[in-house]
């Protein structure tokens, strides 16, 4: 079992920027698929952005051009930058780790929030 923690959630206002990081807090290995998810009040758990160990990324319609992914295989840690911030963003940031070699495994973060302002 490994814990992963977010950081860099915050409030903004709309148009502005964050960057979220996720890392892990005891040593691992790479894993297969690392991502984003966010859910807001009301509604279900999300796919952001997803990004693969080989640096293939997966991005959800509604932040294509606005969100960047980016993982360090050698550190394991994921990041999100996000730009050109909206309301309907507002939601708390979630990260996961998952492998998939042997034992099918996934590993989620508490989440850290992220407001935007009008």
């Amino acid at each position: 079992q490994v814990q992963f923690v977010e950081s860099g959630g915050g409030l903004v206002q709309a148009g502005g920027s964050l960057k979220l990081s996720c890392e892990p807090m005891q040593r691992v290995v790479t894993p297969d698929r690392m991502g984003w998810y966010r859910q807001a009040p009301g509604k279900q758990r999300e796919m952001v952005a997803t990004c693969l160990s080989d640096g293939t990324t997966d991005y959800a319609d509604f932040v294509k051009g606005r969100f960047t992914i980016s993982r360090d295989n050698l550190r394991n840690t994921v990041s999100l930058e996000m730009n050109n911030l909206e309301p309907e963003d507002t939601a708390v940031y979630y990260c996961k780790a998952q492998f998939t070699t042997g034992r099918d495994v996934e590993y989620w973060g508490q989440g850290t929030q992220v407001t935007v302002s009008s």
